[in-house]
C-alpha cells in the first residue's frame, strides 16, 4: 500500500482529533443535562417524602390537641409540597379548631382547587357553612360529599340535620328514609329519624326508632339518653326510669344534676314519693343543691304528696326567700297553712303564687278546694274555670265536675 504523504497523514489526524473532541464534548454535554434531571427528580422526591413525614407528625399533634404545634408542623409540610390536597384539608381543619373559620375556608376551597374530587374537602367546607349558620350551603356541600362517597352514614346525618334546620322535616324525613337501605345497620340515622318525630311531637314514634338505634349501638350513651327524653315525653315512667339508672351509672354521666332530677319526677310520676324524696334531699344538700331551685320544687312535690309538713315547710321558706319572683314557694306555703286548718291564710298565699304564674295551674286548683272547705263555692267554681283556661286537660275539669255534682251547677266552663 502506497503512504500518503506526511502531510495529508497530519491533516487527517487533526480531523479525526477534531472529530473525537466534539463527539465527546457532545457527549459530556448529554451526561450533564441527564444528571441535572436526575438530581432534581430526587430533591423532588426527597420534598415529597419530608412532606409527607412531616404531614403524619401534624396530624399526631392535631389528633393530640397540641394545635399550635400542629400549625407549625403543617405549614412545614405545605412549604415542601404545596400541591397535596390533603395537607391543605388537614391544615383547614387546625384552623377550624381553633375557629379561624374564614381561613379554615380557604384551605378546603385550595384541597377543591387542587382535586376536585376530595370528599374531605366538600365535608369540611359543610361545617364551616354550618358554623357560619348557612345551613343551605352546608347541604350543599355535605351532599357533594355523598356523591363522592356515598358510603360514609356521617355526610347523610349531617345532611339531614341541614334540612331540619331548614325546617324542612317531611324533606329530611324522606331523605334518611331513602339512605336508609344503604346503612341498614347503622344506628345514627335512626337516631336522626327519632329526633324528627320529637320534633313534630311523635313521642311514641321517637322512642321506636331510639329503640332501633340502641339495638344496633348498645354502648352509645348518647342514644339512650335520647331514648329517655322521648320515653319520659310518651309517659312510659318506668322504662325512662331504668334507663336513667343505667346512664347514672356510667362514669361519664354520674354527675349529671338533670339526670338525677329527672328520675326523681319519674319516681313521684310512679307513686314511689319516698325514692324521690330521699334523692331530691340529696340533690338540695350539696353545695350545688343550696340554690338548685328546680330541685326544692321537685322536693316539695314530693313532700306534698307524703304530707310531710315540716319538709314543706323547709321548702317553703328556702323557695320564697331564694326565688321570691317564682310561684311554688308560696303555694307550699298556702299547702302547709291547709293542712293546718287555715283556709283563709291559704288562699292568701295561693293569690300570691297566682299573681306569679300564667302557666301552672295548680295554685288555682288548691285556692278552689281552700275555697270549698270555706263554704264558698261560687267562687271555687270560678277558679276552677279559671284553671281550666290554662290548663283544659288537667284536674281543674275534675273539681269543677266534682263541684257541680254536689251543688247543681253547670260544669261546662264556658257557662
Amino acid at each position: 500500500m502506497r503512504k500518503l504523504p506526511t502531510s495529508l497523514h497530519r491533516a487527517a489526524a487533526a480531523r479525526l482529533s477534531a472529530t473525537l473532541c466534539l463527539a465527546l464534548l457532545a457527549g459530556c454535554g448529554g451526561h450533564g443535562d441527564y444528571t441535572k434531571q436526575h438530581i432534581d427528580d430526587s430533591q423532588e422526591r426527597l420534598a415529597q417524602l419530608k412532606s409527607g413525614t412531616e404531614w403524619q407528625m401534624a396530624q399526631q399533634q392535631f389528633l393530640a390537641g397540641d394545635l399550635d404545634k400542629a400549625a407549625k408542623t403543617i405549614d412545614k409540610s405545605l412549604a415542601l409540597n404545596p400541591k397535596v390536597p390533603k395537607s391543605h384539608v388537614l391544615k383547614g381543619r387546625i384552623l377550624m379548631e381553633k375557629g379561624q373559620l374564614e381561613q379554615a375556608r380557604m384551605c378546603f376551597l385550595e384541597a377543591e382547587k387542587l382535586e376536585p374530587t376530595t370528599v374531605d374537602a366538600q365535608y369540611y367546607l359543610g361545617i364551616v357553612h354550618e358554623r357560619f349558620s348557612e345551613p343551605q350551603l352546608a347541604f350543599d356541600r355535605y351532599s357533594k360529599a355523598i356523591e363522592l362517597d356515598s358510603t360514609n352514614p356521617q355526610y347523610v346525618v349531617a345532611a339531614s340535620d341541614m334540612l331540619v334546620q331548614l325546617d324542612q322535616l317531611d324533606d329530611a324525613e324522606k331523605f334518611l328514609h331513602s339512605k336508609r337501605s344503604n346503612f341498614e345497620y347503622n344506628s345514627a340515622l335512626r337516631q336522626s329519624l327519632g329526633n324528627i318525630s320529637m320534633l313534630r311531637g311523635d313521642f311514641v314514634k321517637a322512642t321506636g326508632y331510639y329503640d332501633e338505634a340502641r339495638l344496633l349501638a348498645p354502648d352509645d350513651m348518647q342514644v339512650l339518653e335520647d331514648l329517655v327524653r322521648a320515653q319520659i315525653a310518651s309517659i312510659n315512667y318506668a322504662d325512662a326510669e331504668s334507663n336513667i339508672r343505667k346512664l347514672l351509672a356510667s362514669e361519664r354521666y354520674a354527675s349529671r344534676r338533670d339526670l338525677r332530677h329527672q328520675q326523681a319526677k319519674c319516681l313521684i310520676a310512679l307513686n314511689r314519693p319516698v325514692e324521690a324524696r330521699q334523692l331530691l334531699i340529696e340533690l338540695t344538700s350539696d353545695t350545688e343543691g343550696g340554690n338548685d331551685i328546680e330541685a326544692w320544687v321537685d322536693l316539695g312535690n314530693a313532700a306534698y304528696v307524703l304530707k310531710d309538713k315540716v319538709r314543706l315547710r323547709n321548702v317553703a321558706l328556702r323557695l320564697t326567700a331564694m326565688s321570691p319572683d317564682r310561684h311554688e314557694g308560696y303555694m307550699f306555703r298556702g299547702v302547709i297553712q291547709t293542712i293546718d286548718g287555715n283556709p283563709t291564710a291559704a288562699i292568701t298565699s295561693f293569690d300570691q303564687a297566682i299573681l306569679r304564674t300564667t302557666t301552672d295551674a295548680t295554685p288555682l286548683i288548691l285556692k278552689g278546694l281552700a275555697l270549698q272547705d270555706l263554704g264558698k263555692l261560687d267562687e271555687a267554681r270560678d277558679t276552677y274555670v279559671a284553671a281550666i283556661k290554662i290548663d283544659p286537660t288537667g284536674p281543674g275539669q275534675q273539681a269543677l265536675q266534682a263541684l257541680g255534682g254536689a251543688t247543681g251547677f253547670a260544669t261546662h266552663p264556658n257557662e
